[in-house]
């Protein structure tokens, strides 16, 4: 096995453009009277659908790094409440955790000390970094993807 490229697919999984738009993208020039805006026949806004990705992600960083870790329960726990609002400080503050929960899940992707196969100490049988990497990488390409298309649905492009 080839560790350290294994690693470099894990890391272009998490920030790079791949098979979908990047994180960047989607957000980039997103006009901030639509912050707001809940797309037709869905109950969050695109601030909300951020706010989800981000929370997901923390969540995922926790429990790899956190021994006391404590589950959130789904749904309530990952989605914000459906009359929450954003300004431009708020829909900024969820961007910018977003990428540095991601750099820190880099990071730990790219430190050759860790092993990416092995159990977590406090996780569940079978919950590997390399497991919650994947499914970070896939939680989050669906989400962008989701968003890029409401962005686009919308004409906010």
């Amino acid at each position: 096995m080839n560790d350290q490229h294994i690693r470099q697919q894990l890391v272009n999984a998490l920030g790079k453009r791949q098979a979908h738009q990047s994180f960047e993208t989607v957000i980039e020039n997103f006009p901030p009277a639509r912050y707001n805006t809940k797309p037709p026949n869905t109950s969050y806004s695109f601030w909300h659908l951020l706010e989800h990705m981000r929370i997901a992600q923390a969540d995922i960083l926790d429990y790899i790094e956190n021994p006391d870790y404590q589950y959130l329960k789904f749904p309530d726990d990952y989605w914000l409440p459906a009359d929450a609002k954003a300004d431009g400080a708020a829909w900024q503050a969820t961007i910018d955790n977003f990428l540095a929960d991601r750099a820190s899940l880099i990071a730990i992707v790219q430190d050759p000390a860790r092993d990416l196969t092995a159990q977590i100490a406090h996780g569940q049988a079978g919950h590997s970094i390399l497991r919650e990497i994947l499914v970070v990488a896939a939680h989050n390409a669906y989400h962008i993807g989701e968003f890029g298309s409401l962005r686009g649905a919308l004409g906010l492009w």
